[in-house]
């Protein structure tokens, strides 16, 4: 009796962890590829496991057969001794060697097709790790963002990767393998950087999670990123909204697709900063703020006359620091912190005032606390809501 409640309790307990197992959205899967790339790793992975499921029968069949056919029995006459067989040593040394001739061929071929690449015909996007954010730079457009990659499907890109600090390594599972991102190094005169490249073609519209797969410090599980693949149309109203370029009239279709894809892009959009050596008439205006808001004003007061615009930028205004995200646009994100908060007044009103505490080891000061080189920015409660209402009103 005990016997069968103990087997009916293990059976209902491999069939619900099985049950589970089945369940939920993966968003950071490496078996659902979204791209060419990510297609030829999963086809490499497909084939070494059905090599694995083969081998696996194999060996179980050859020790069921052992286990059976030479089990002990009464009265049975001692078995008699093997020595050796040469031919059970040729098989088991020339059948793995095969299998691994197997393996490494697609494998090595595999190798090849990833690391191909040509960028003078593929859009080429910066990939730069901070500690701990991830910044996205767009040299053909003269936009930069935080934490959000935005992506034409059906184009050629080359992401170049490289590190600020530390090592680090990108990796969007869904679009394809990881690379890492590491710091530049010096070099003589006259000889290139060595940077780490992936080369993808994204097959369709949608949004994908990605995370830095290299230890990188005491918040490394909260550097996180999220790449949005827009169809060519939405990819570039995207850029145009950045920019504060007016874009002509669509088709009421294409309208549509474009503002469907402009709503996913509002799910945590990166921060912008203008790069270095862009011409001023590249630069969009400030977003309007909401109108006749006084906490607003004295938030956009408080925020332009402190240590504030060092290391943000705010596009149309004074604010033009290139070493931390750039708030064009805050209000539209969802999320702080690379994707750890939700943005609201409240997350936003305590990450200013004590980023360290909601991310171990940021660079960003807080009111009582330094960071970054930086001094404590020492802002009393009521100015700490006014910047959170200045900054969430920038949409």
């Amino acid at each position: 009796m005990r016997l069968s409640r103990t087997l009916t309790a293990t059976v209902v307990t491999a069939l619900a962890l099985l049950l589970t197992a089945c369940e939920g959205d993966y968003p950071q899967s490496s078996i659902d590829p979204r791209s060419d790339f990510a297609q030829t790793i999963h086809t490499l992975y497909v084939d070494i496991f059905w090599w694995t499921m083969g081998i696996l029968a194999v060996v179980w069949i050859a020790m069921a057969y052992i286990l059976i056919r030479f089990r002990d029995r009464p009265d049975a006459p001692e078995p008699k001794p093997v020595h050796g067989h040469l031919g059970l040593e040729i098989a088991w040394t020339i059948v793995p060697a095969l299998i691994v001739v197997a393996i490494a061929i697609p494998t090595i071929q595999a190798v090849f097709s990833t690391q191909q690449g040509d960028p003078e015909e593929a859009m080429v996007v910066d990939v730069i790790g901070h500690q701990y954010w991830w910044e996205f730079r767009y040299p053909d457009h003269g936009v930069t963002t935080a934490n959000e990659l935005h992506l034409p499907s059906g184009r050629p890109i080359s992401l170049r990767i490289w590190s600020a600090d530390v090592m680090h390594s990108f990796w969007v599972p869904m679009l394809g393998g990881k690379r890492d991102a590491n710091p530049l190094r010096l070099r003589p005169e006259g000889v290139d950087q060595k940077y780490n490249w992936i080369h993808l073609t994204a097959d369709e519209a949608g949004v994908f999670w990605g995370q830095c797969a290299e230890f990188c410090g005491a918040s490394h599980a909260l550097m996180g990123m999220r790449v949005v693949v827009h169809d060519d149309s939405g990819f570039q109203q995207w850029i145009s909204d950045w920019k504060g370029e007016p874009v002509p009239a669509a088709p009421a279709d294409a309208a549509a697709v474009a503002s469907a894809d402009a709503e996913a892009s509002l799910v945590r959009p990166a921060a912008l900063q203008i790069e270095a050596g862009a011409e001023a008439a590249s630069v969009p205006q400030e977003p309007a703020l909401a109108a006749a808001d006084p906490l607003v004003e004295r938030g956009r007061e408080v925020f332009h006359s402190n240590t504030c615009i060092a290391c943000h930028a705010i596009n149309g205004t004074n604010a033009q620091g290139a070493i931390a995200p750039n708030l064009t646009l805050f209000g539209r994100r969802v999320s702080l912190g690379a994707g750890w908060l939700e943005n609201n007044p409240d997350n936003l009103r305590r990450w200013i005032t004590a980023p360290h505490e909601v991310k171990p080891g940021v660079l960003m000061p807080g009111v009582a606390q330094a960071g970054g080189n930086w001094p404590a920015t020492n802002l009393t409660e009521d100015q700490v809501e006014a910047v959170a209402a200045y900054l969430l009103s920038l949409k």
